[in-house]
């Protein structure tokens, strides 16, 4: 059995990874080499940033099961995979707290006008100016997966009221006061103060909050996007922020990335923008191999391994999803 890895790991991660699965050759294949050795892959661990021919990997008939380093699929979600007995699983929930505390960075500095003090302060000017509070709104999270769970679970200590929705509406947290199906997402946009996007990115996602979406949303509401950039349409975001329908919006995303230097976003006081650093942590390359490492052992022993997706919607059913390492 050989596995090959693509993501930046290290000797000590290479060690634990074949300590998992002892009679396993384990391949470093780094970006440079992916293309070339993923063929020869039983197993294949990480996240292609370079163009692939999956084609090729397909053909070999080697290739069993993918386990991504990222939430996103896209990189491996391919049609010849899809309609393969490839098991994919995700790196779903893995960094729940960092996109979590990413999701607050953005909200806080939105509700008290970091982007204007920031401007006061590069003028030098101590002038006070209005604020809002985050106390005793509604917010509503769309995509109730491992980091809308752990969003919720976040928010709950601040006194609002906190709706969902999510393709399966099942095992409402305690936190959560509404969990509605994705077909209800118009109602969770009216009542709203606060709309965080946790969903993940396929067909039926792409371009969601258009223009109509977007309209929905109540007046004054502010639009929190940590999921995936592509969700969002970019002008009918700058069109709501232009006529005031939107306070703010808060963007760890966006819909082209990098965001092109002559976006109106860039300028807009109202919109806080981050270069998609939400799943960042010191600790995420040794996070993402433990779930290597205990995905590999249940591999091995004959079970499925955790975040195991359905590979038509790309996203794992909420039952598999990771839920930290005592698992």
């Amino acid at each position: 059995m050989r596995i090959v890895l693509c993501y930046p790991v290290n000797q000590n991660h290479i060690a634990a990874i074949q300590a998992a699965a002892p009679e396993a050759e384990v391949v470093d294949a780094g970006q440079d080499r992916i293309d070339e050795l993923l063929p020869t892959a039983d197993i294949f661990v990480g996240h292609a940033k370079v163009p692939v021919d999956w084609d090729r990997v397909l053909a070999a008939k080697r290739l069993k099961w993918i386990q991504s380093s990222a939430a996103g699929l896209d990189h491996c979600l391919v049609p010849g995979v899809i309609d393969s007995d490839i098991i994919v699983s995700s790196a779903s929930g893995l960094f729940a707290p960092q996109v979590a505390e990413q999701t607050f960075a953005l909200l806080f500095g939105l509700l008290r006008r970091l982007p204007l003090f920031f401007r006061a302060e590069a003028s030098r000017e101590f002038v006070r100016l209005p604020t809002d509070d985050l106390r005793g709104k509604t917010v509503g999270i769309v995509g109730l997966g491992g980091n809308g769970r752990m969003l919720a679970k976040m928010l709950a200590p601040w006194d609002v009221r906190i709706i969902a929705t999510d393709y399966y509406p099942v095992d409402k947290p305690d936190e959560v006061d509404e969990l509605w199906p994705a077909e209800e997402l118009d109602r969770l946009l009216g009542e709203s103060d606060i709309v965080i996007l946790a969903l993940p990115l396929f067909s039926e996602t792409l371009g969601l909050f258009d223009h109509q979406r977007i309209a929905k949303m109540r007046k004054g509401s502010y639009l929190i996007n940590v999921a995936r950039g592509s969700v969002v349409v970019e002008d009918a975001l700058v069109s709501a922020l232009r006529s005031g329908h939107l306070a703010g919006a808060g963007l760890d995303v966006t819909e082209v990335e990098p965001l092109d230097p002559t976006s109106p976003l860039w300028d807009d006081p109202k919109v806080i923008i981050t270069p998609h650093v939400g799943a960042q942590s010191s600790r995420r390359v040794d996070d993402s191999t433990s779930l290597v490492c205990i995905n590999l052992r249940r591999y091995l022993s004959g079970e499925l391994p955790l975040n195991r997706v359905d590979k038509k919607l790309g996203f794992p059913h909420p039952s598999v999803v990771y839920r930290g390492a005592s698992q």
